[in-house]
């Protein structure tokens, strides 16, 4: 997640590495340091074997022990699944929380991606855990996928927006290339 203003990052829920903050698929996020301390003494696991279960056995695979995938998850009838899907809501709402105070307030909740662009439980959800900012769902926007997800009346505007991100990589590597071919042939000129 990322609180953003005037197209700016002012902060994220990301740490050094990605497997901070959210729960995500099989990464565990946001975790206190003296599980890893635990996990070393009582388990006798190595770097390798603590690497290997933050970034590919945790998160909603590790807590569900069915799948890394939302979908998944969201078609089960196993008890697990929904305490996965279930933590994966609350910590999205802890992480809004200071994101919003980061921000000293939001206007909009923004939702892209794979679960966010086509989970509209799990987005219905979160907006329920957002009451106290200010977002009041329009269910039936929220089922048909949006864009605006929110009712006309809310003080905190919820979309729905689709991203690309191989695209807007792609577009930041040739601004990239185009900026170093001109400092090339600018030094080359001055050569």
């Amino acid at each position: 997640m990322c609180a953003l203003l005037n197209g700016k990052s002012i902060a994220s829920s990301m740490g050094f590495t990605a497997v901070d903050g959210l729960v995500m698929g099989s990464r565990c996020g946001s975790l206190d340091p003296g599980v890893l301390l635990f996990l070393m003494d009582e388990l006798k696991m190595d770097a390798r074997a603590l690497e290997r279960l933050l970034y590919k056995e945790s998160g909603l695979l590790g807590v569900s022990g069915i799948s890394s995938d939302m979908r998944a998850l969201s078609e089960s009838s196993d008890p697990r699944a929904a305490e996965a899907i279930e933590l994966f809501v609350y910590r999205i709402g802890r992480e809004l929380g200071s994101l919003a105070a980061a921000l000293g307030g939001i206007d909009a909740i923004v939702f892209t991606a794979g679960i966010g662009e086509h989970s509209a439980p799990v987005r219905a959800a979160i907006c329920r855990a957002a009451a106290w900012l200010g977002v009041e769902l329009d269910e039936a926007a929220n089922n048909a996928g949006g864009p605006r997800i929110s009712t006309p009346a809310s003080r905190c505007a919820a979309w729905v927006i689709p991203t690309n991100e191989e695209l807007t990589i792609a577009r930041h590597c040739l601004a990239l290339l185009n900026q170093n071919n001109s400092k090339e042939c600018n030094d080359e000129q001055h050569a």
